[in-house]
């Protein structure tokens, strides 16, 4: 007799499943296994490195400049905090005497109040006496409204006083925050380029060496030529003026404002300019330094002019706004020079295209060309 079950269905093998996945896994393993022995990043080249880290300098500059204003600027607020402080407390003195005043008169009335005029006229043992006290104290009452009115006074100059010094505060506490940024990201800054250039080997900077003598030997040949059309712009300008003595009849003339006399005093200052820089010369550059052991370009330019006795400000934002503007053409030894479009350097003329300023970061102050870097604009102080 036929079996009515029904006949057992094959099992489905998944050996193509495990197949398949084996396969999955070994193109995941093989692309993983390609993407590790990938070729890295290219190494930037020299020339990279050496743009990166002058424009790190650069952005270090001006963070430092940036830093040069805030300190300035605390000092200064701090400065008016202390006296808006001492004014409070000046006040608080006033403020407290004519609380004191006002008491006296109150105890004085308290102590005579419990007693009637009339009675007090009737039961004297001498009436004129007492004649004569009651107009003291008419005038002692005009004296407590006057009291009144001057502790009022006293009050609400103390109380605007104290409203201006937390203002004060307030700006000064929002002063200090930026110049701790400032500081912060100087650090940065020069940190990442100390970076860059400590992955360089031998070889690279030996290589990064000889771009900058290519580059400062660049600078100079430039400076020379300056040199020489400044040269020659002198000399074509003292012959004319012995042409027009001549013509005139005179003799070489003592000034018609283009004279060797006519500028007498700005050439000592400038002399004397020149003299405290060349002096500096060696000190190391230092971000917010103002000497006399180190030096910012700010801070060198700042001391060399006060040397002269010219006060200039501290930034290269606020120094380029003093004096007269001039051409680089027409530059004289003590001018300034500022460079770049964010006006972040600085260095003081010498005269043959040549400078004296405190360049970066482990560097020390030293001569070299105003070519050296992207010249913005020029200034005469004085």
């Amino acid at each position: 007799m036929a079996s009515h079950r029904k006949p057992r269905t094959r099992a489905r093998t998944t050996a193509p499943a495990v197949g398949l996945t084996t396969a999955a896994l070994a193109s995941v393993t093989l692309l993983s296994t390609q993407s590790a022995m990938a070729a890295p990043d290219p190494k930037p080249s020299v020339e990279d490195v050496q743009k990166k880290v002058d424009d790190l300098y650069r952005q270090a500059g001006t963070a430092t400049q940036q830093y040069n204003r805030a300190k300035e600027a605390s000092a200064a607020q701090r400065a008016k905090v202390d006296a808006l402080l001492d004014d409070v407390a000046k006040r608080a003195d006033k403020l407290n005497e004519a609380r004191r005043t006002l008491g006296a008169y109150a105890a004085a009335q308290y102590r005579s109040g419990s007693i009637t005029p009339n009675a007090t006229f009737f039961l004297a043992d001498d009436p004129q006496s007492y004649f004569d006290q009651s107009q003291l104290m008419d005038r002692m009452t005009s004296r407590q409204q006057q009291a009144i009115t001057d502790f009022r006074t006293q009050q609400a100059k103390a109380s605007k006083k104290r409203a201006e010094a937390v203002r004060s505060l307030e700006t000064l506490t929002t002063t200090q925050n930026t110049l701790r940024t400032s500081k912060q990201d100087v650090q940065t800054k020069l940190g990442e380029a100390r970076t860059l250039l400590s992955k360089l080997t031998a070889e690279e900077k030996a290589r990064l060496a000889e771009i900058e003598r290519k580059k400062e030997a660049e600078a100079r040949r430039k400076a020379e030529e300056l040199a020489k059309q400044q040269a020659a712009a002198k000399a074509e300008a003292e012959r004319k003026a012995e042409e027009a003595a001549k013509e005139s009849g005179g003799g070489s003339g003592t000034g018609t404002g283009t004279g060797p006399g006519s500028d007498s005093s700005a050439t000592t200052k400038a002399e004397k300019v020149l003299a405290f820089a060349r002096a500096q010369i060696g000190k190391p550059y230092v971000w917010g330094a103002t000497g006399p052991a180190s030096y910012d370009c700010s801070g060198l330019t700042q001391a060399a002019w006060k040397s002269a006795g010219v006060d200039i400000p501290r930034t290269t934002w606020d120094q380029v706004k003093t004096g007269t503007r001039v051409a680089t053409a027409d530059l004289r030894p003590g001018d300034l020079v500022f460079f770049y479009d964010d006006i972040s350097h600085v260095g003081i003329y010498k005269g043959d295209g040549m400078m004296i300023h405190a360049p970066k970061p482990g560097a020390d102050v030293r001569e070299e060309s105003i070519y050296y870097m992207p010249i913005y604009g020029s200034v005469r102080p004085a």
